[in-house]
């Protein structure tokens, strides 16, 4: 039967994931359980790394997994709930470039803290961290989607 003329319940999982663009597909990753475990886990193993001054293993513990896991998840995940989701919408009307990066530069004091033995400056990368996740509570529901 051609695809056109099939029920939506009869597409298998990968033609449904097909349907998400490259664009969505990089948003919604972000909240996979996987993706953030994976995210928060490095992140904490990379601090303690560096604050036993080894960077370089902090860099490929903090990095890579967190490289592999995006790889996978754009790969092969089915991200649809997600986008489905009560915090899909949300970060759909929030998540831009700037928020991801912002979110990205929090590292710079949370492991730069963790580096020079400054629990305050560690914290205050935590918290940047978690205040660019939290941003979207203090947008007005009018701003447009990020997406």
């Amino acid at each position: 039967m051609p695809r056109s003329q099939r029920h939506f319940w009869r597409y298998t999982a990968t033609e449904i994931v097909d349907w998400m663009d490259r664009a969505e597909r990089l948003l919604y990753h972000q909240i996979h359980p996987l993706k953030l475990l994976t995210d928060v886990g490095t992140a904490a193993a990379a601090a303690a790394l560096l604050w036993a001054h080894q960077l370089v293993a902090a860099l490929v513990i903090g990095l890579v997994p967190s490289i592999l896991m995006t790889i996978a998840l754009l790969r092969w995940a089915d991200l649809d709930p997600y986008r489905r989701s009560r915090f899909g919408r949300y970060i759909r009307r929030f998540m831009t470039r700037r928020v991801e990066a912002a979110r990205f530069a929090g590292l710079v004091p949370l492991w730069g803290g963790a580096w020079a033995h400054s629990p305050p400056l560690t914290l205050l990368g935590v918290a940047w961290i978690v205040a660019c996740w939290l941003s979207g509570l203090r947008r007005r529901p009018s701003d447009p989607p990020a997406v």
